[in-house]
C-alpha cells in the first residue's frame, strides 16, 4: 500500500479512492471544531495512500507514475483497463496471460522478438545416459 512499485487492479484503486475521500471527509468535519486546526495534518497520509496507489495504477496501464499529473487522467485510472498479461512494471495482478506468449515458431508476441528456441531434446543432450555406449 505505502509502495510506488507494481501493479493493481482498478477495483483496488476504487477502494482506495472512496476510502481517501471518506477520510478526507472526517477530518474535515472534525478540523471545523473549535481547537482542531491541527487536523488538517492528518491529511497528509491519506494523499500519500492515494498517490502511491495511483502510480501503482498508471503503471497497470503500462505509464508511469508521472502520468498521475495529467489532468483528467485519473478518469483512465478508474474505468480504464490494464494491460493484459504482464508488463514492465509486473505481473498481470489478475493473473492473466502472465506467461510469455510464444507462438510455435518462436515469435513473442508481446515484445515483437523472436525467443530462443531449443530443437532438440533435452533427454537426448543428457551424458548421464549410457544406454548407447557399448
Amino acid at each position: 500500500m505505502f509502495s510506488f512499485y507494481g501493479r493493481i487492479r482498478r477495483t483496488e484503486y476504487c477502494i482506495t479512492f472512496l476510502a481517501y475521500w471518506l477520510c478526507l471527509f472526517i477530518i474535515s468535519a472534525l478540523a471545523e471544531s473549535p481547537g482542531t486546526e491541527w487536523a488538517g495534518i492528518f491529511v497528509l497520509l491519506p494523499v500519500f495512500i492515494l498517490i502511491s496507489q495511483g502510480a501503482k495504477r498508471c503503471h497497470d496501464l503500462g505509464n508511469s507514475g508521472w502520468y498521475l499529473l495529467i489532468p483528467f487522467y485519473i478518469f483512465v485510472m478508474l474505468f480504464g483497463a490494464g494491460d493484459y498479461g504482464a508488463n514492465e512494471y509486473g505481473d498481470n495482478p489478475k493473473g492473466e496471460r502472465n506467461e510469455r506468449n510464444v507462438d510455435p515458431f518462436g515469435y513473442d508476441v508481446t515484445t515483437g522478438t523472436f525467443a530462443e528456441q531449443q530443437t532438440t531434446p533435452d533427454h537426448f543432450l543428457s551424458k548421464s545416459d549410457d544406454s548407447f555406449t557399448s
